[in-house]
């Protein structure tokens, strides 16, 4: 006692003090376990890994036999798939055996699954998918009320397809802004059919600071913490209304808000 008494006096701490360095000490503690927790998204993402799919079509005679359109990630009891309504093909040649198809990588293999459509809410540009046999990882989905503008996210997928290949690309963002899917037009001439639709139904999308390529539509956004999902990124649709009178700004994603994931589920 005596000792620790004079360490305390060179020191020159009081008790009262000491209190306050021990509550500054454990509030430094708890700032660098939110650091750790914020770095958490090299664990999240080796299980989002086995939730994200490539999506398009498989034909065996083909060459190439796959062609990817974009990509998608797996909800529910792990047999559906959720992925953007533009991702998927207009046509199947059906009579050459081409086939839907959902494409998940496992280490240096590729399992290949024959999908179907079950439904599409094309307002919100998105379809859900289901594939028969053994299950994938499904991914949770969050609660998109609660996202903030300045949180950050991050996002895997695809980014141009065929060009990288099966791999998937994890890119981080915040959201930016929770913005409207329409901004007026500046001249009734840059006004088209798509967005004149959408200004009579217009919902909010969560707008990033991060760049999404064609092949990442259908990715999930998700917590890197938790790796619930909060939206899907649109590359595609989302720009089709609110660049449509702008000079397409680089730089800039969109993602459609989970919300009309569960409503597209509930149906």
């Amino acid at each position: 006692m005596g000792c620790r008494g004079s360490w305390i006096g060179i020191l020159g701490i009081t008790v009262g003090k000491r209190r306050r360095v021990a509550v500054a000490l454990l509030l430094a503690g708890l700032f660098l376990v939110s650091l750790e927790a914020g770095a958490g998204l090299p664990e999240t993402l080796k299980q989002v890994k086995r939730s994200v799919v490539a999506v398009g079509t498989y034909q065996a005679t083909g060459r190439p036999p796959a062609k990817f359109r974009g990509t998608g990630f797996v909800v529910g009891d792990g047999r559906h798939i959720i992925t953007n309504e533009h991702v998927l093909p207009r046509k199947i040649d059906a009579k050459r055996r081409e086939t839907l198809a959902v494409f998940l990588r496992k280490g240096e293999k590729v399992e290949i699954r024959e999908a179907k459509v079950v439904r599409k809410d094309a307002a919100h540009d998105l379809a859900l998918l289901s594939f028969k046999g053994k299950p994938f990882r499904p991914m949770k989905l969050g609660d998109g009320r609660k996202v903030q503008e300045g949180e950050l996210y991050a996002f895997t997928g695809f980014p141009i397809g065929m060009v990288l290949g099966l791999t998937p690309v994890t890119h981080r963002g915040i959201v930016s802004a929770i913005t409207p899917i329409v901004i007026p037009a500046m001249s009734s001439r840059t006004l088209d059919i798509k967005h004149i639709q959408r200004m009579g139904s217009p919902y909010k999308v969560f707008q990033l600071d991060a760049i999404a390529y064609p092949g990442n539509s259908g990715s999930p956004l998700y917590d890197p913490t938790t790796g619930k999902v909060i939206g899907v990124v649109n590359s595609v649709f989302v720009k089709e209304t609110k660049e449509s009178v702008l000079s397409s700004p680089s730089g800039i994603a969109y993602a459609i808000p989970v919300k009309y994931i569960k409503k597209l589920l509930k149906k």
